[in-house]
């Protein structure tokens, strides 16, 4: 269900839509303050999948009375996860819903988030690598944003600009003259987030290095039970992304073709038309399959290759869980997620030679199937679901004030650091 944001004069009608009931059947009834309190979610945008769309999806399914607001939805890209749950978007979704037309609104966002009423609720959980933290916080309400990154586009915007160059008008021309004032915006926003939660160790660096704010660690999740391990085994490597420069997925293609390698590029995107451009009769593009296709590329790889640097990388851990080895460059959060040696091998330039070293000596045999899902095992969803509650439920103890009707502080001002 999608509607549009609401005004306060409105929501009187559904001010108990966040309110998530402590049951015994609910995983919430171990966490009393998190049981009692009204709970909004919000996201940056739904418009593509990728990771951090996943770990929405999660938080919906934990809270499932609690409303998603987001600035725009596609309802044709959406996930099922957010299958009959109550989306709020922004004003933004009168104006477009496609991705290639709202990316061109980029100076609209933050007013977006601005303008959502959360003045019913007691925590506001957010889920960001844009402007979904920057939403305005009423006093006494508790904010804890869940950081995929800060957002590349204003920190690091030479190197995003380039990585996702396209024929439309050039981001960094686009977004410059902007800059100092979307970093000064980001940054006092950032002050109103009472915990940050980063999805990696890289990610808890750069909230420190961009906002001066500390994270605790708590990585995104992938659910266990749905890849499974094979006996049998294939000649190919894979790579499952996104076709956009910033992934890296030329370093394989380059470094496959090179070698005479079987791969196989699952994933779609506007990068493609070049890749193929360089791609020998050995790499085979996919494009997007079913669920089940899936399963099987990843469990019967020779071994998963992650290209580029990623924030975190969840379909390293997918590849883990089917008890694949994988070959990932050695930057960002495969550090994380890869153990060298035991269930992958890194390269250590960006470059296809160094990719292709690696593939030239690789042995999958070398490498455990049931000791690599095993270690896919302590990134389950169960896990970060524990950690997650067990988090929100700490930081509003914290802040619980005696005397309040709801148990709640009702401080004025910003929303004070306790994490």
């Amino acid at each position: 269900m999608i509607s549009g944001s609401m005004p306060a004069s409105e929501r009187e009608t559904v001010s108990d839509a966040g309110v998530v009931n402590s049951t015994t059947a609910s995983p919430l009834a171990r966490f009393p303050h998190l049981a009692r309190a009204r709970v909004a979610l919000v996201h940056d945008y739904l418009f593509e999948a990728g990771g951090a769309e996943y770990v929405a999806g999660v938080l919906c399914q934990l809270f499932p009375d609690a409303p998603l607001y987001t600035s725009i939805v596609d309802p044709r890209t959406l996930a099922p996860a957010f299958t009959g749950h109550e989306l709020r978007t922004s004003f933004m979704q009168r104006i477009t819903h496609q991705k290639r037309f709202a990316k061109a609104l980029l100076p609209l966002y933050p007013f977006a988030f601005r303008r959502f009423d959360f003045s019913a609720y007691d925590l506001i959980v957010s889920s960001s690598s844009g402007f979904a933290k920057d939403v305005r916080v009423p006093p006494g309400v508790t904010h804890v944003c869940y950081c995929h990154t800060p957002a590349h586009f204003i920190w690091d915007l030479n190197t995003y600009a380039r990585s996702h160059a396209s024929r439309g008008l050039p981001l960094d021309l686009l977004v410059a003259p902007l800059l100092p004032a979307l970093r000064a915006w980001d940054r006092a926003t950032a002050q109103s987030v009472a915990a940050f939660v980063a999805n990696s160790a890289h990610t808890r660096s750069r909230i420190a290095t961009v906002y001066g704010r500390d994270a605790t660690v708590i990585y995104p999740p992938i659910e266990l039970s749905a890849w499974h391990t094979s006996s049998e085994r294939d000649d190919y490597f894979l790579v499952v992304s996104r076709l956009l420069p910033y992934k890296r997925v030329d370093l394989a293609v380059r470094a496959c073709t090179a070698l005479g390698l079987p791969l196989r590029v699952v994933g779609a995107g506007p990068d493609r038309e070049r890749l193929q451009a360089i791609a020998g009769p050995t790499v085979v593009f996919e494009g997007r399959v079913a669920t089940e296709v899936l399963r099987q590329r990843y469990a019967r790889c020779q071994a998963f290759i992650l290209p580029g640097a990623e924030d975190l990388g969840l379909t390293a851990l997918e590849a883990q869980a089917a008890g694949r080895p994988v070959i990932a460059l050695r930057a960002g959060g495969a550090l994380e997620t890869v153990r060298e040696g035991t269930t992958g091998a890194f390269f250590d330039a960006p470059e296809p030679e160094a990719l292709a070293e690696i593939l030239r000596t690789f042995d999958s045999t070398a490498f455990d199937p049931a000791v690599i899902r095993a270690h896919a095992a302590s990134f389950d969803v169960g896990v970060f679901s524990e950690r997650l509650l067990a988090l929100l439920d700490g930081v509003l103890a914290a802040r619980t004030t005696n005397g309040t009707e709801r148990g709640y502080a009702r401080h004025a001002g910003q929303a004070e650091r306790i994490w």
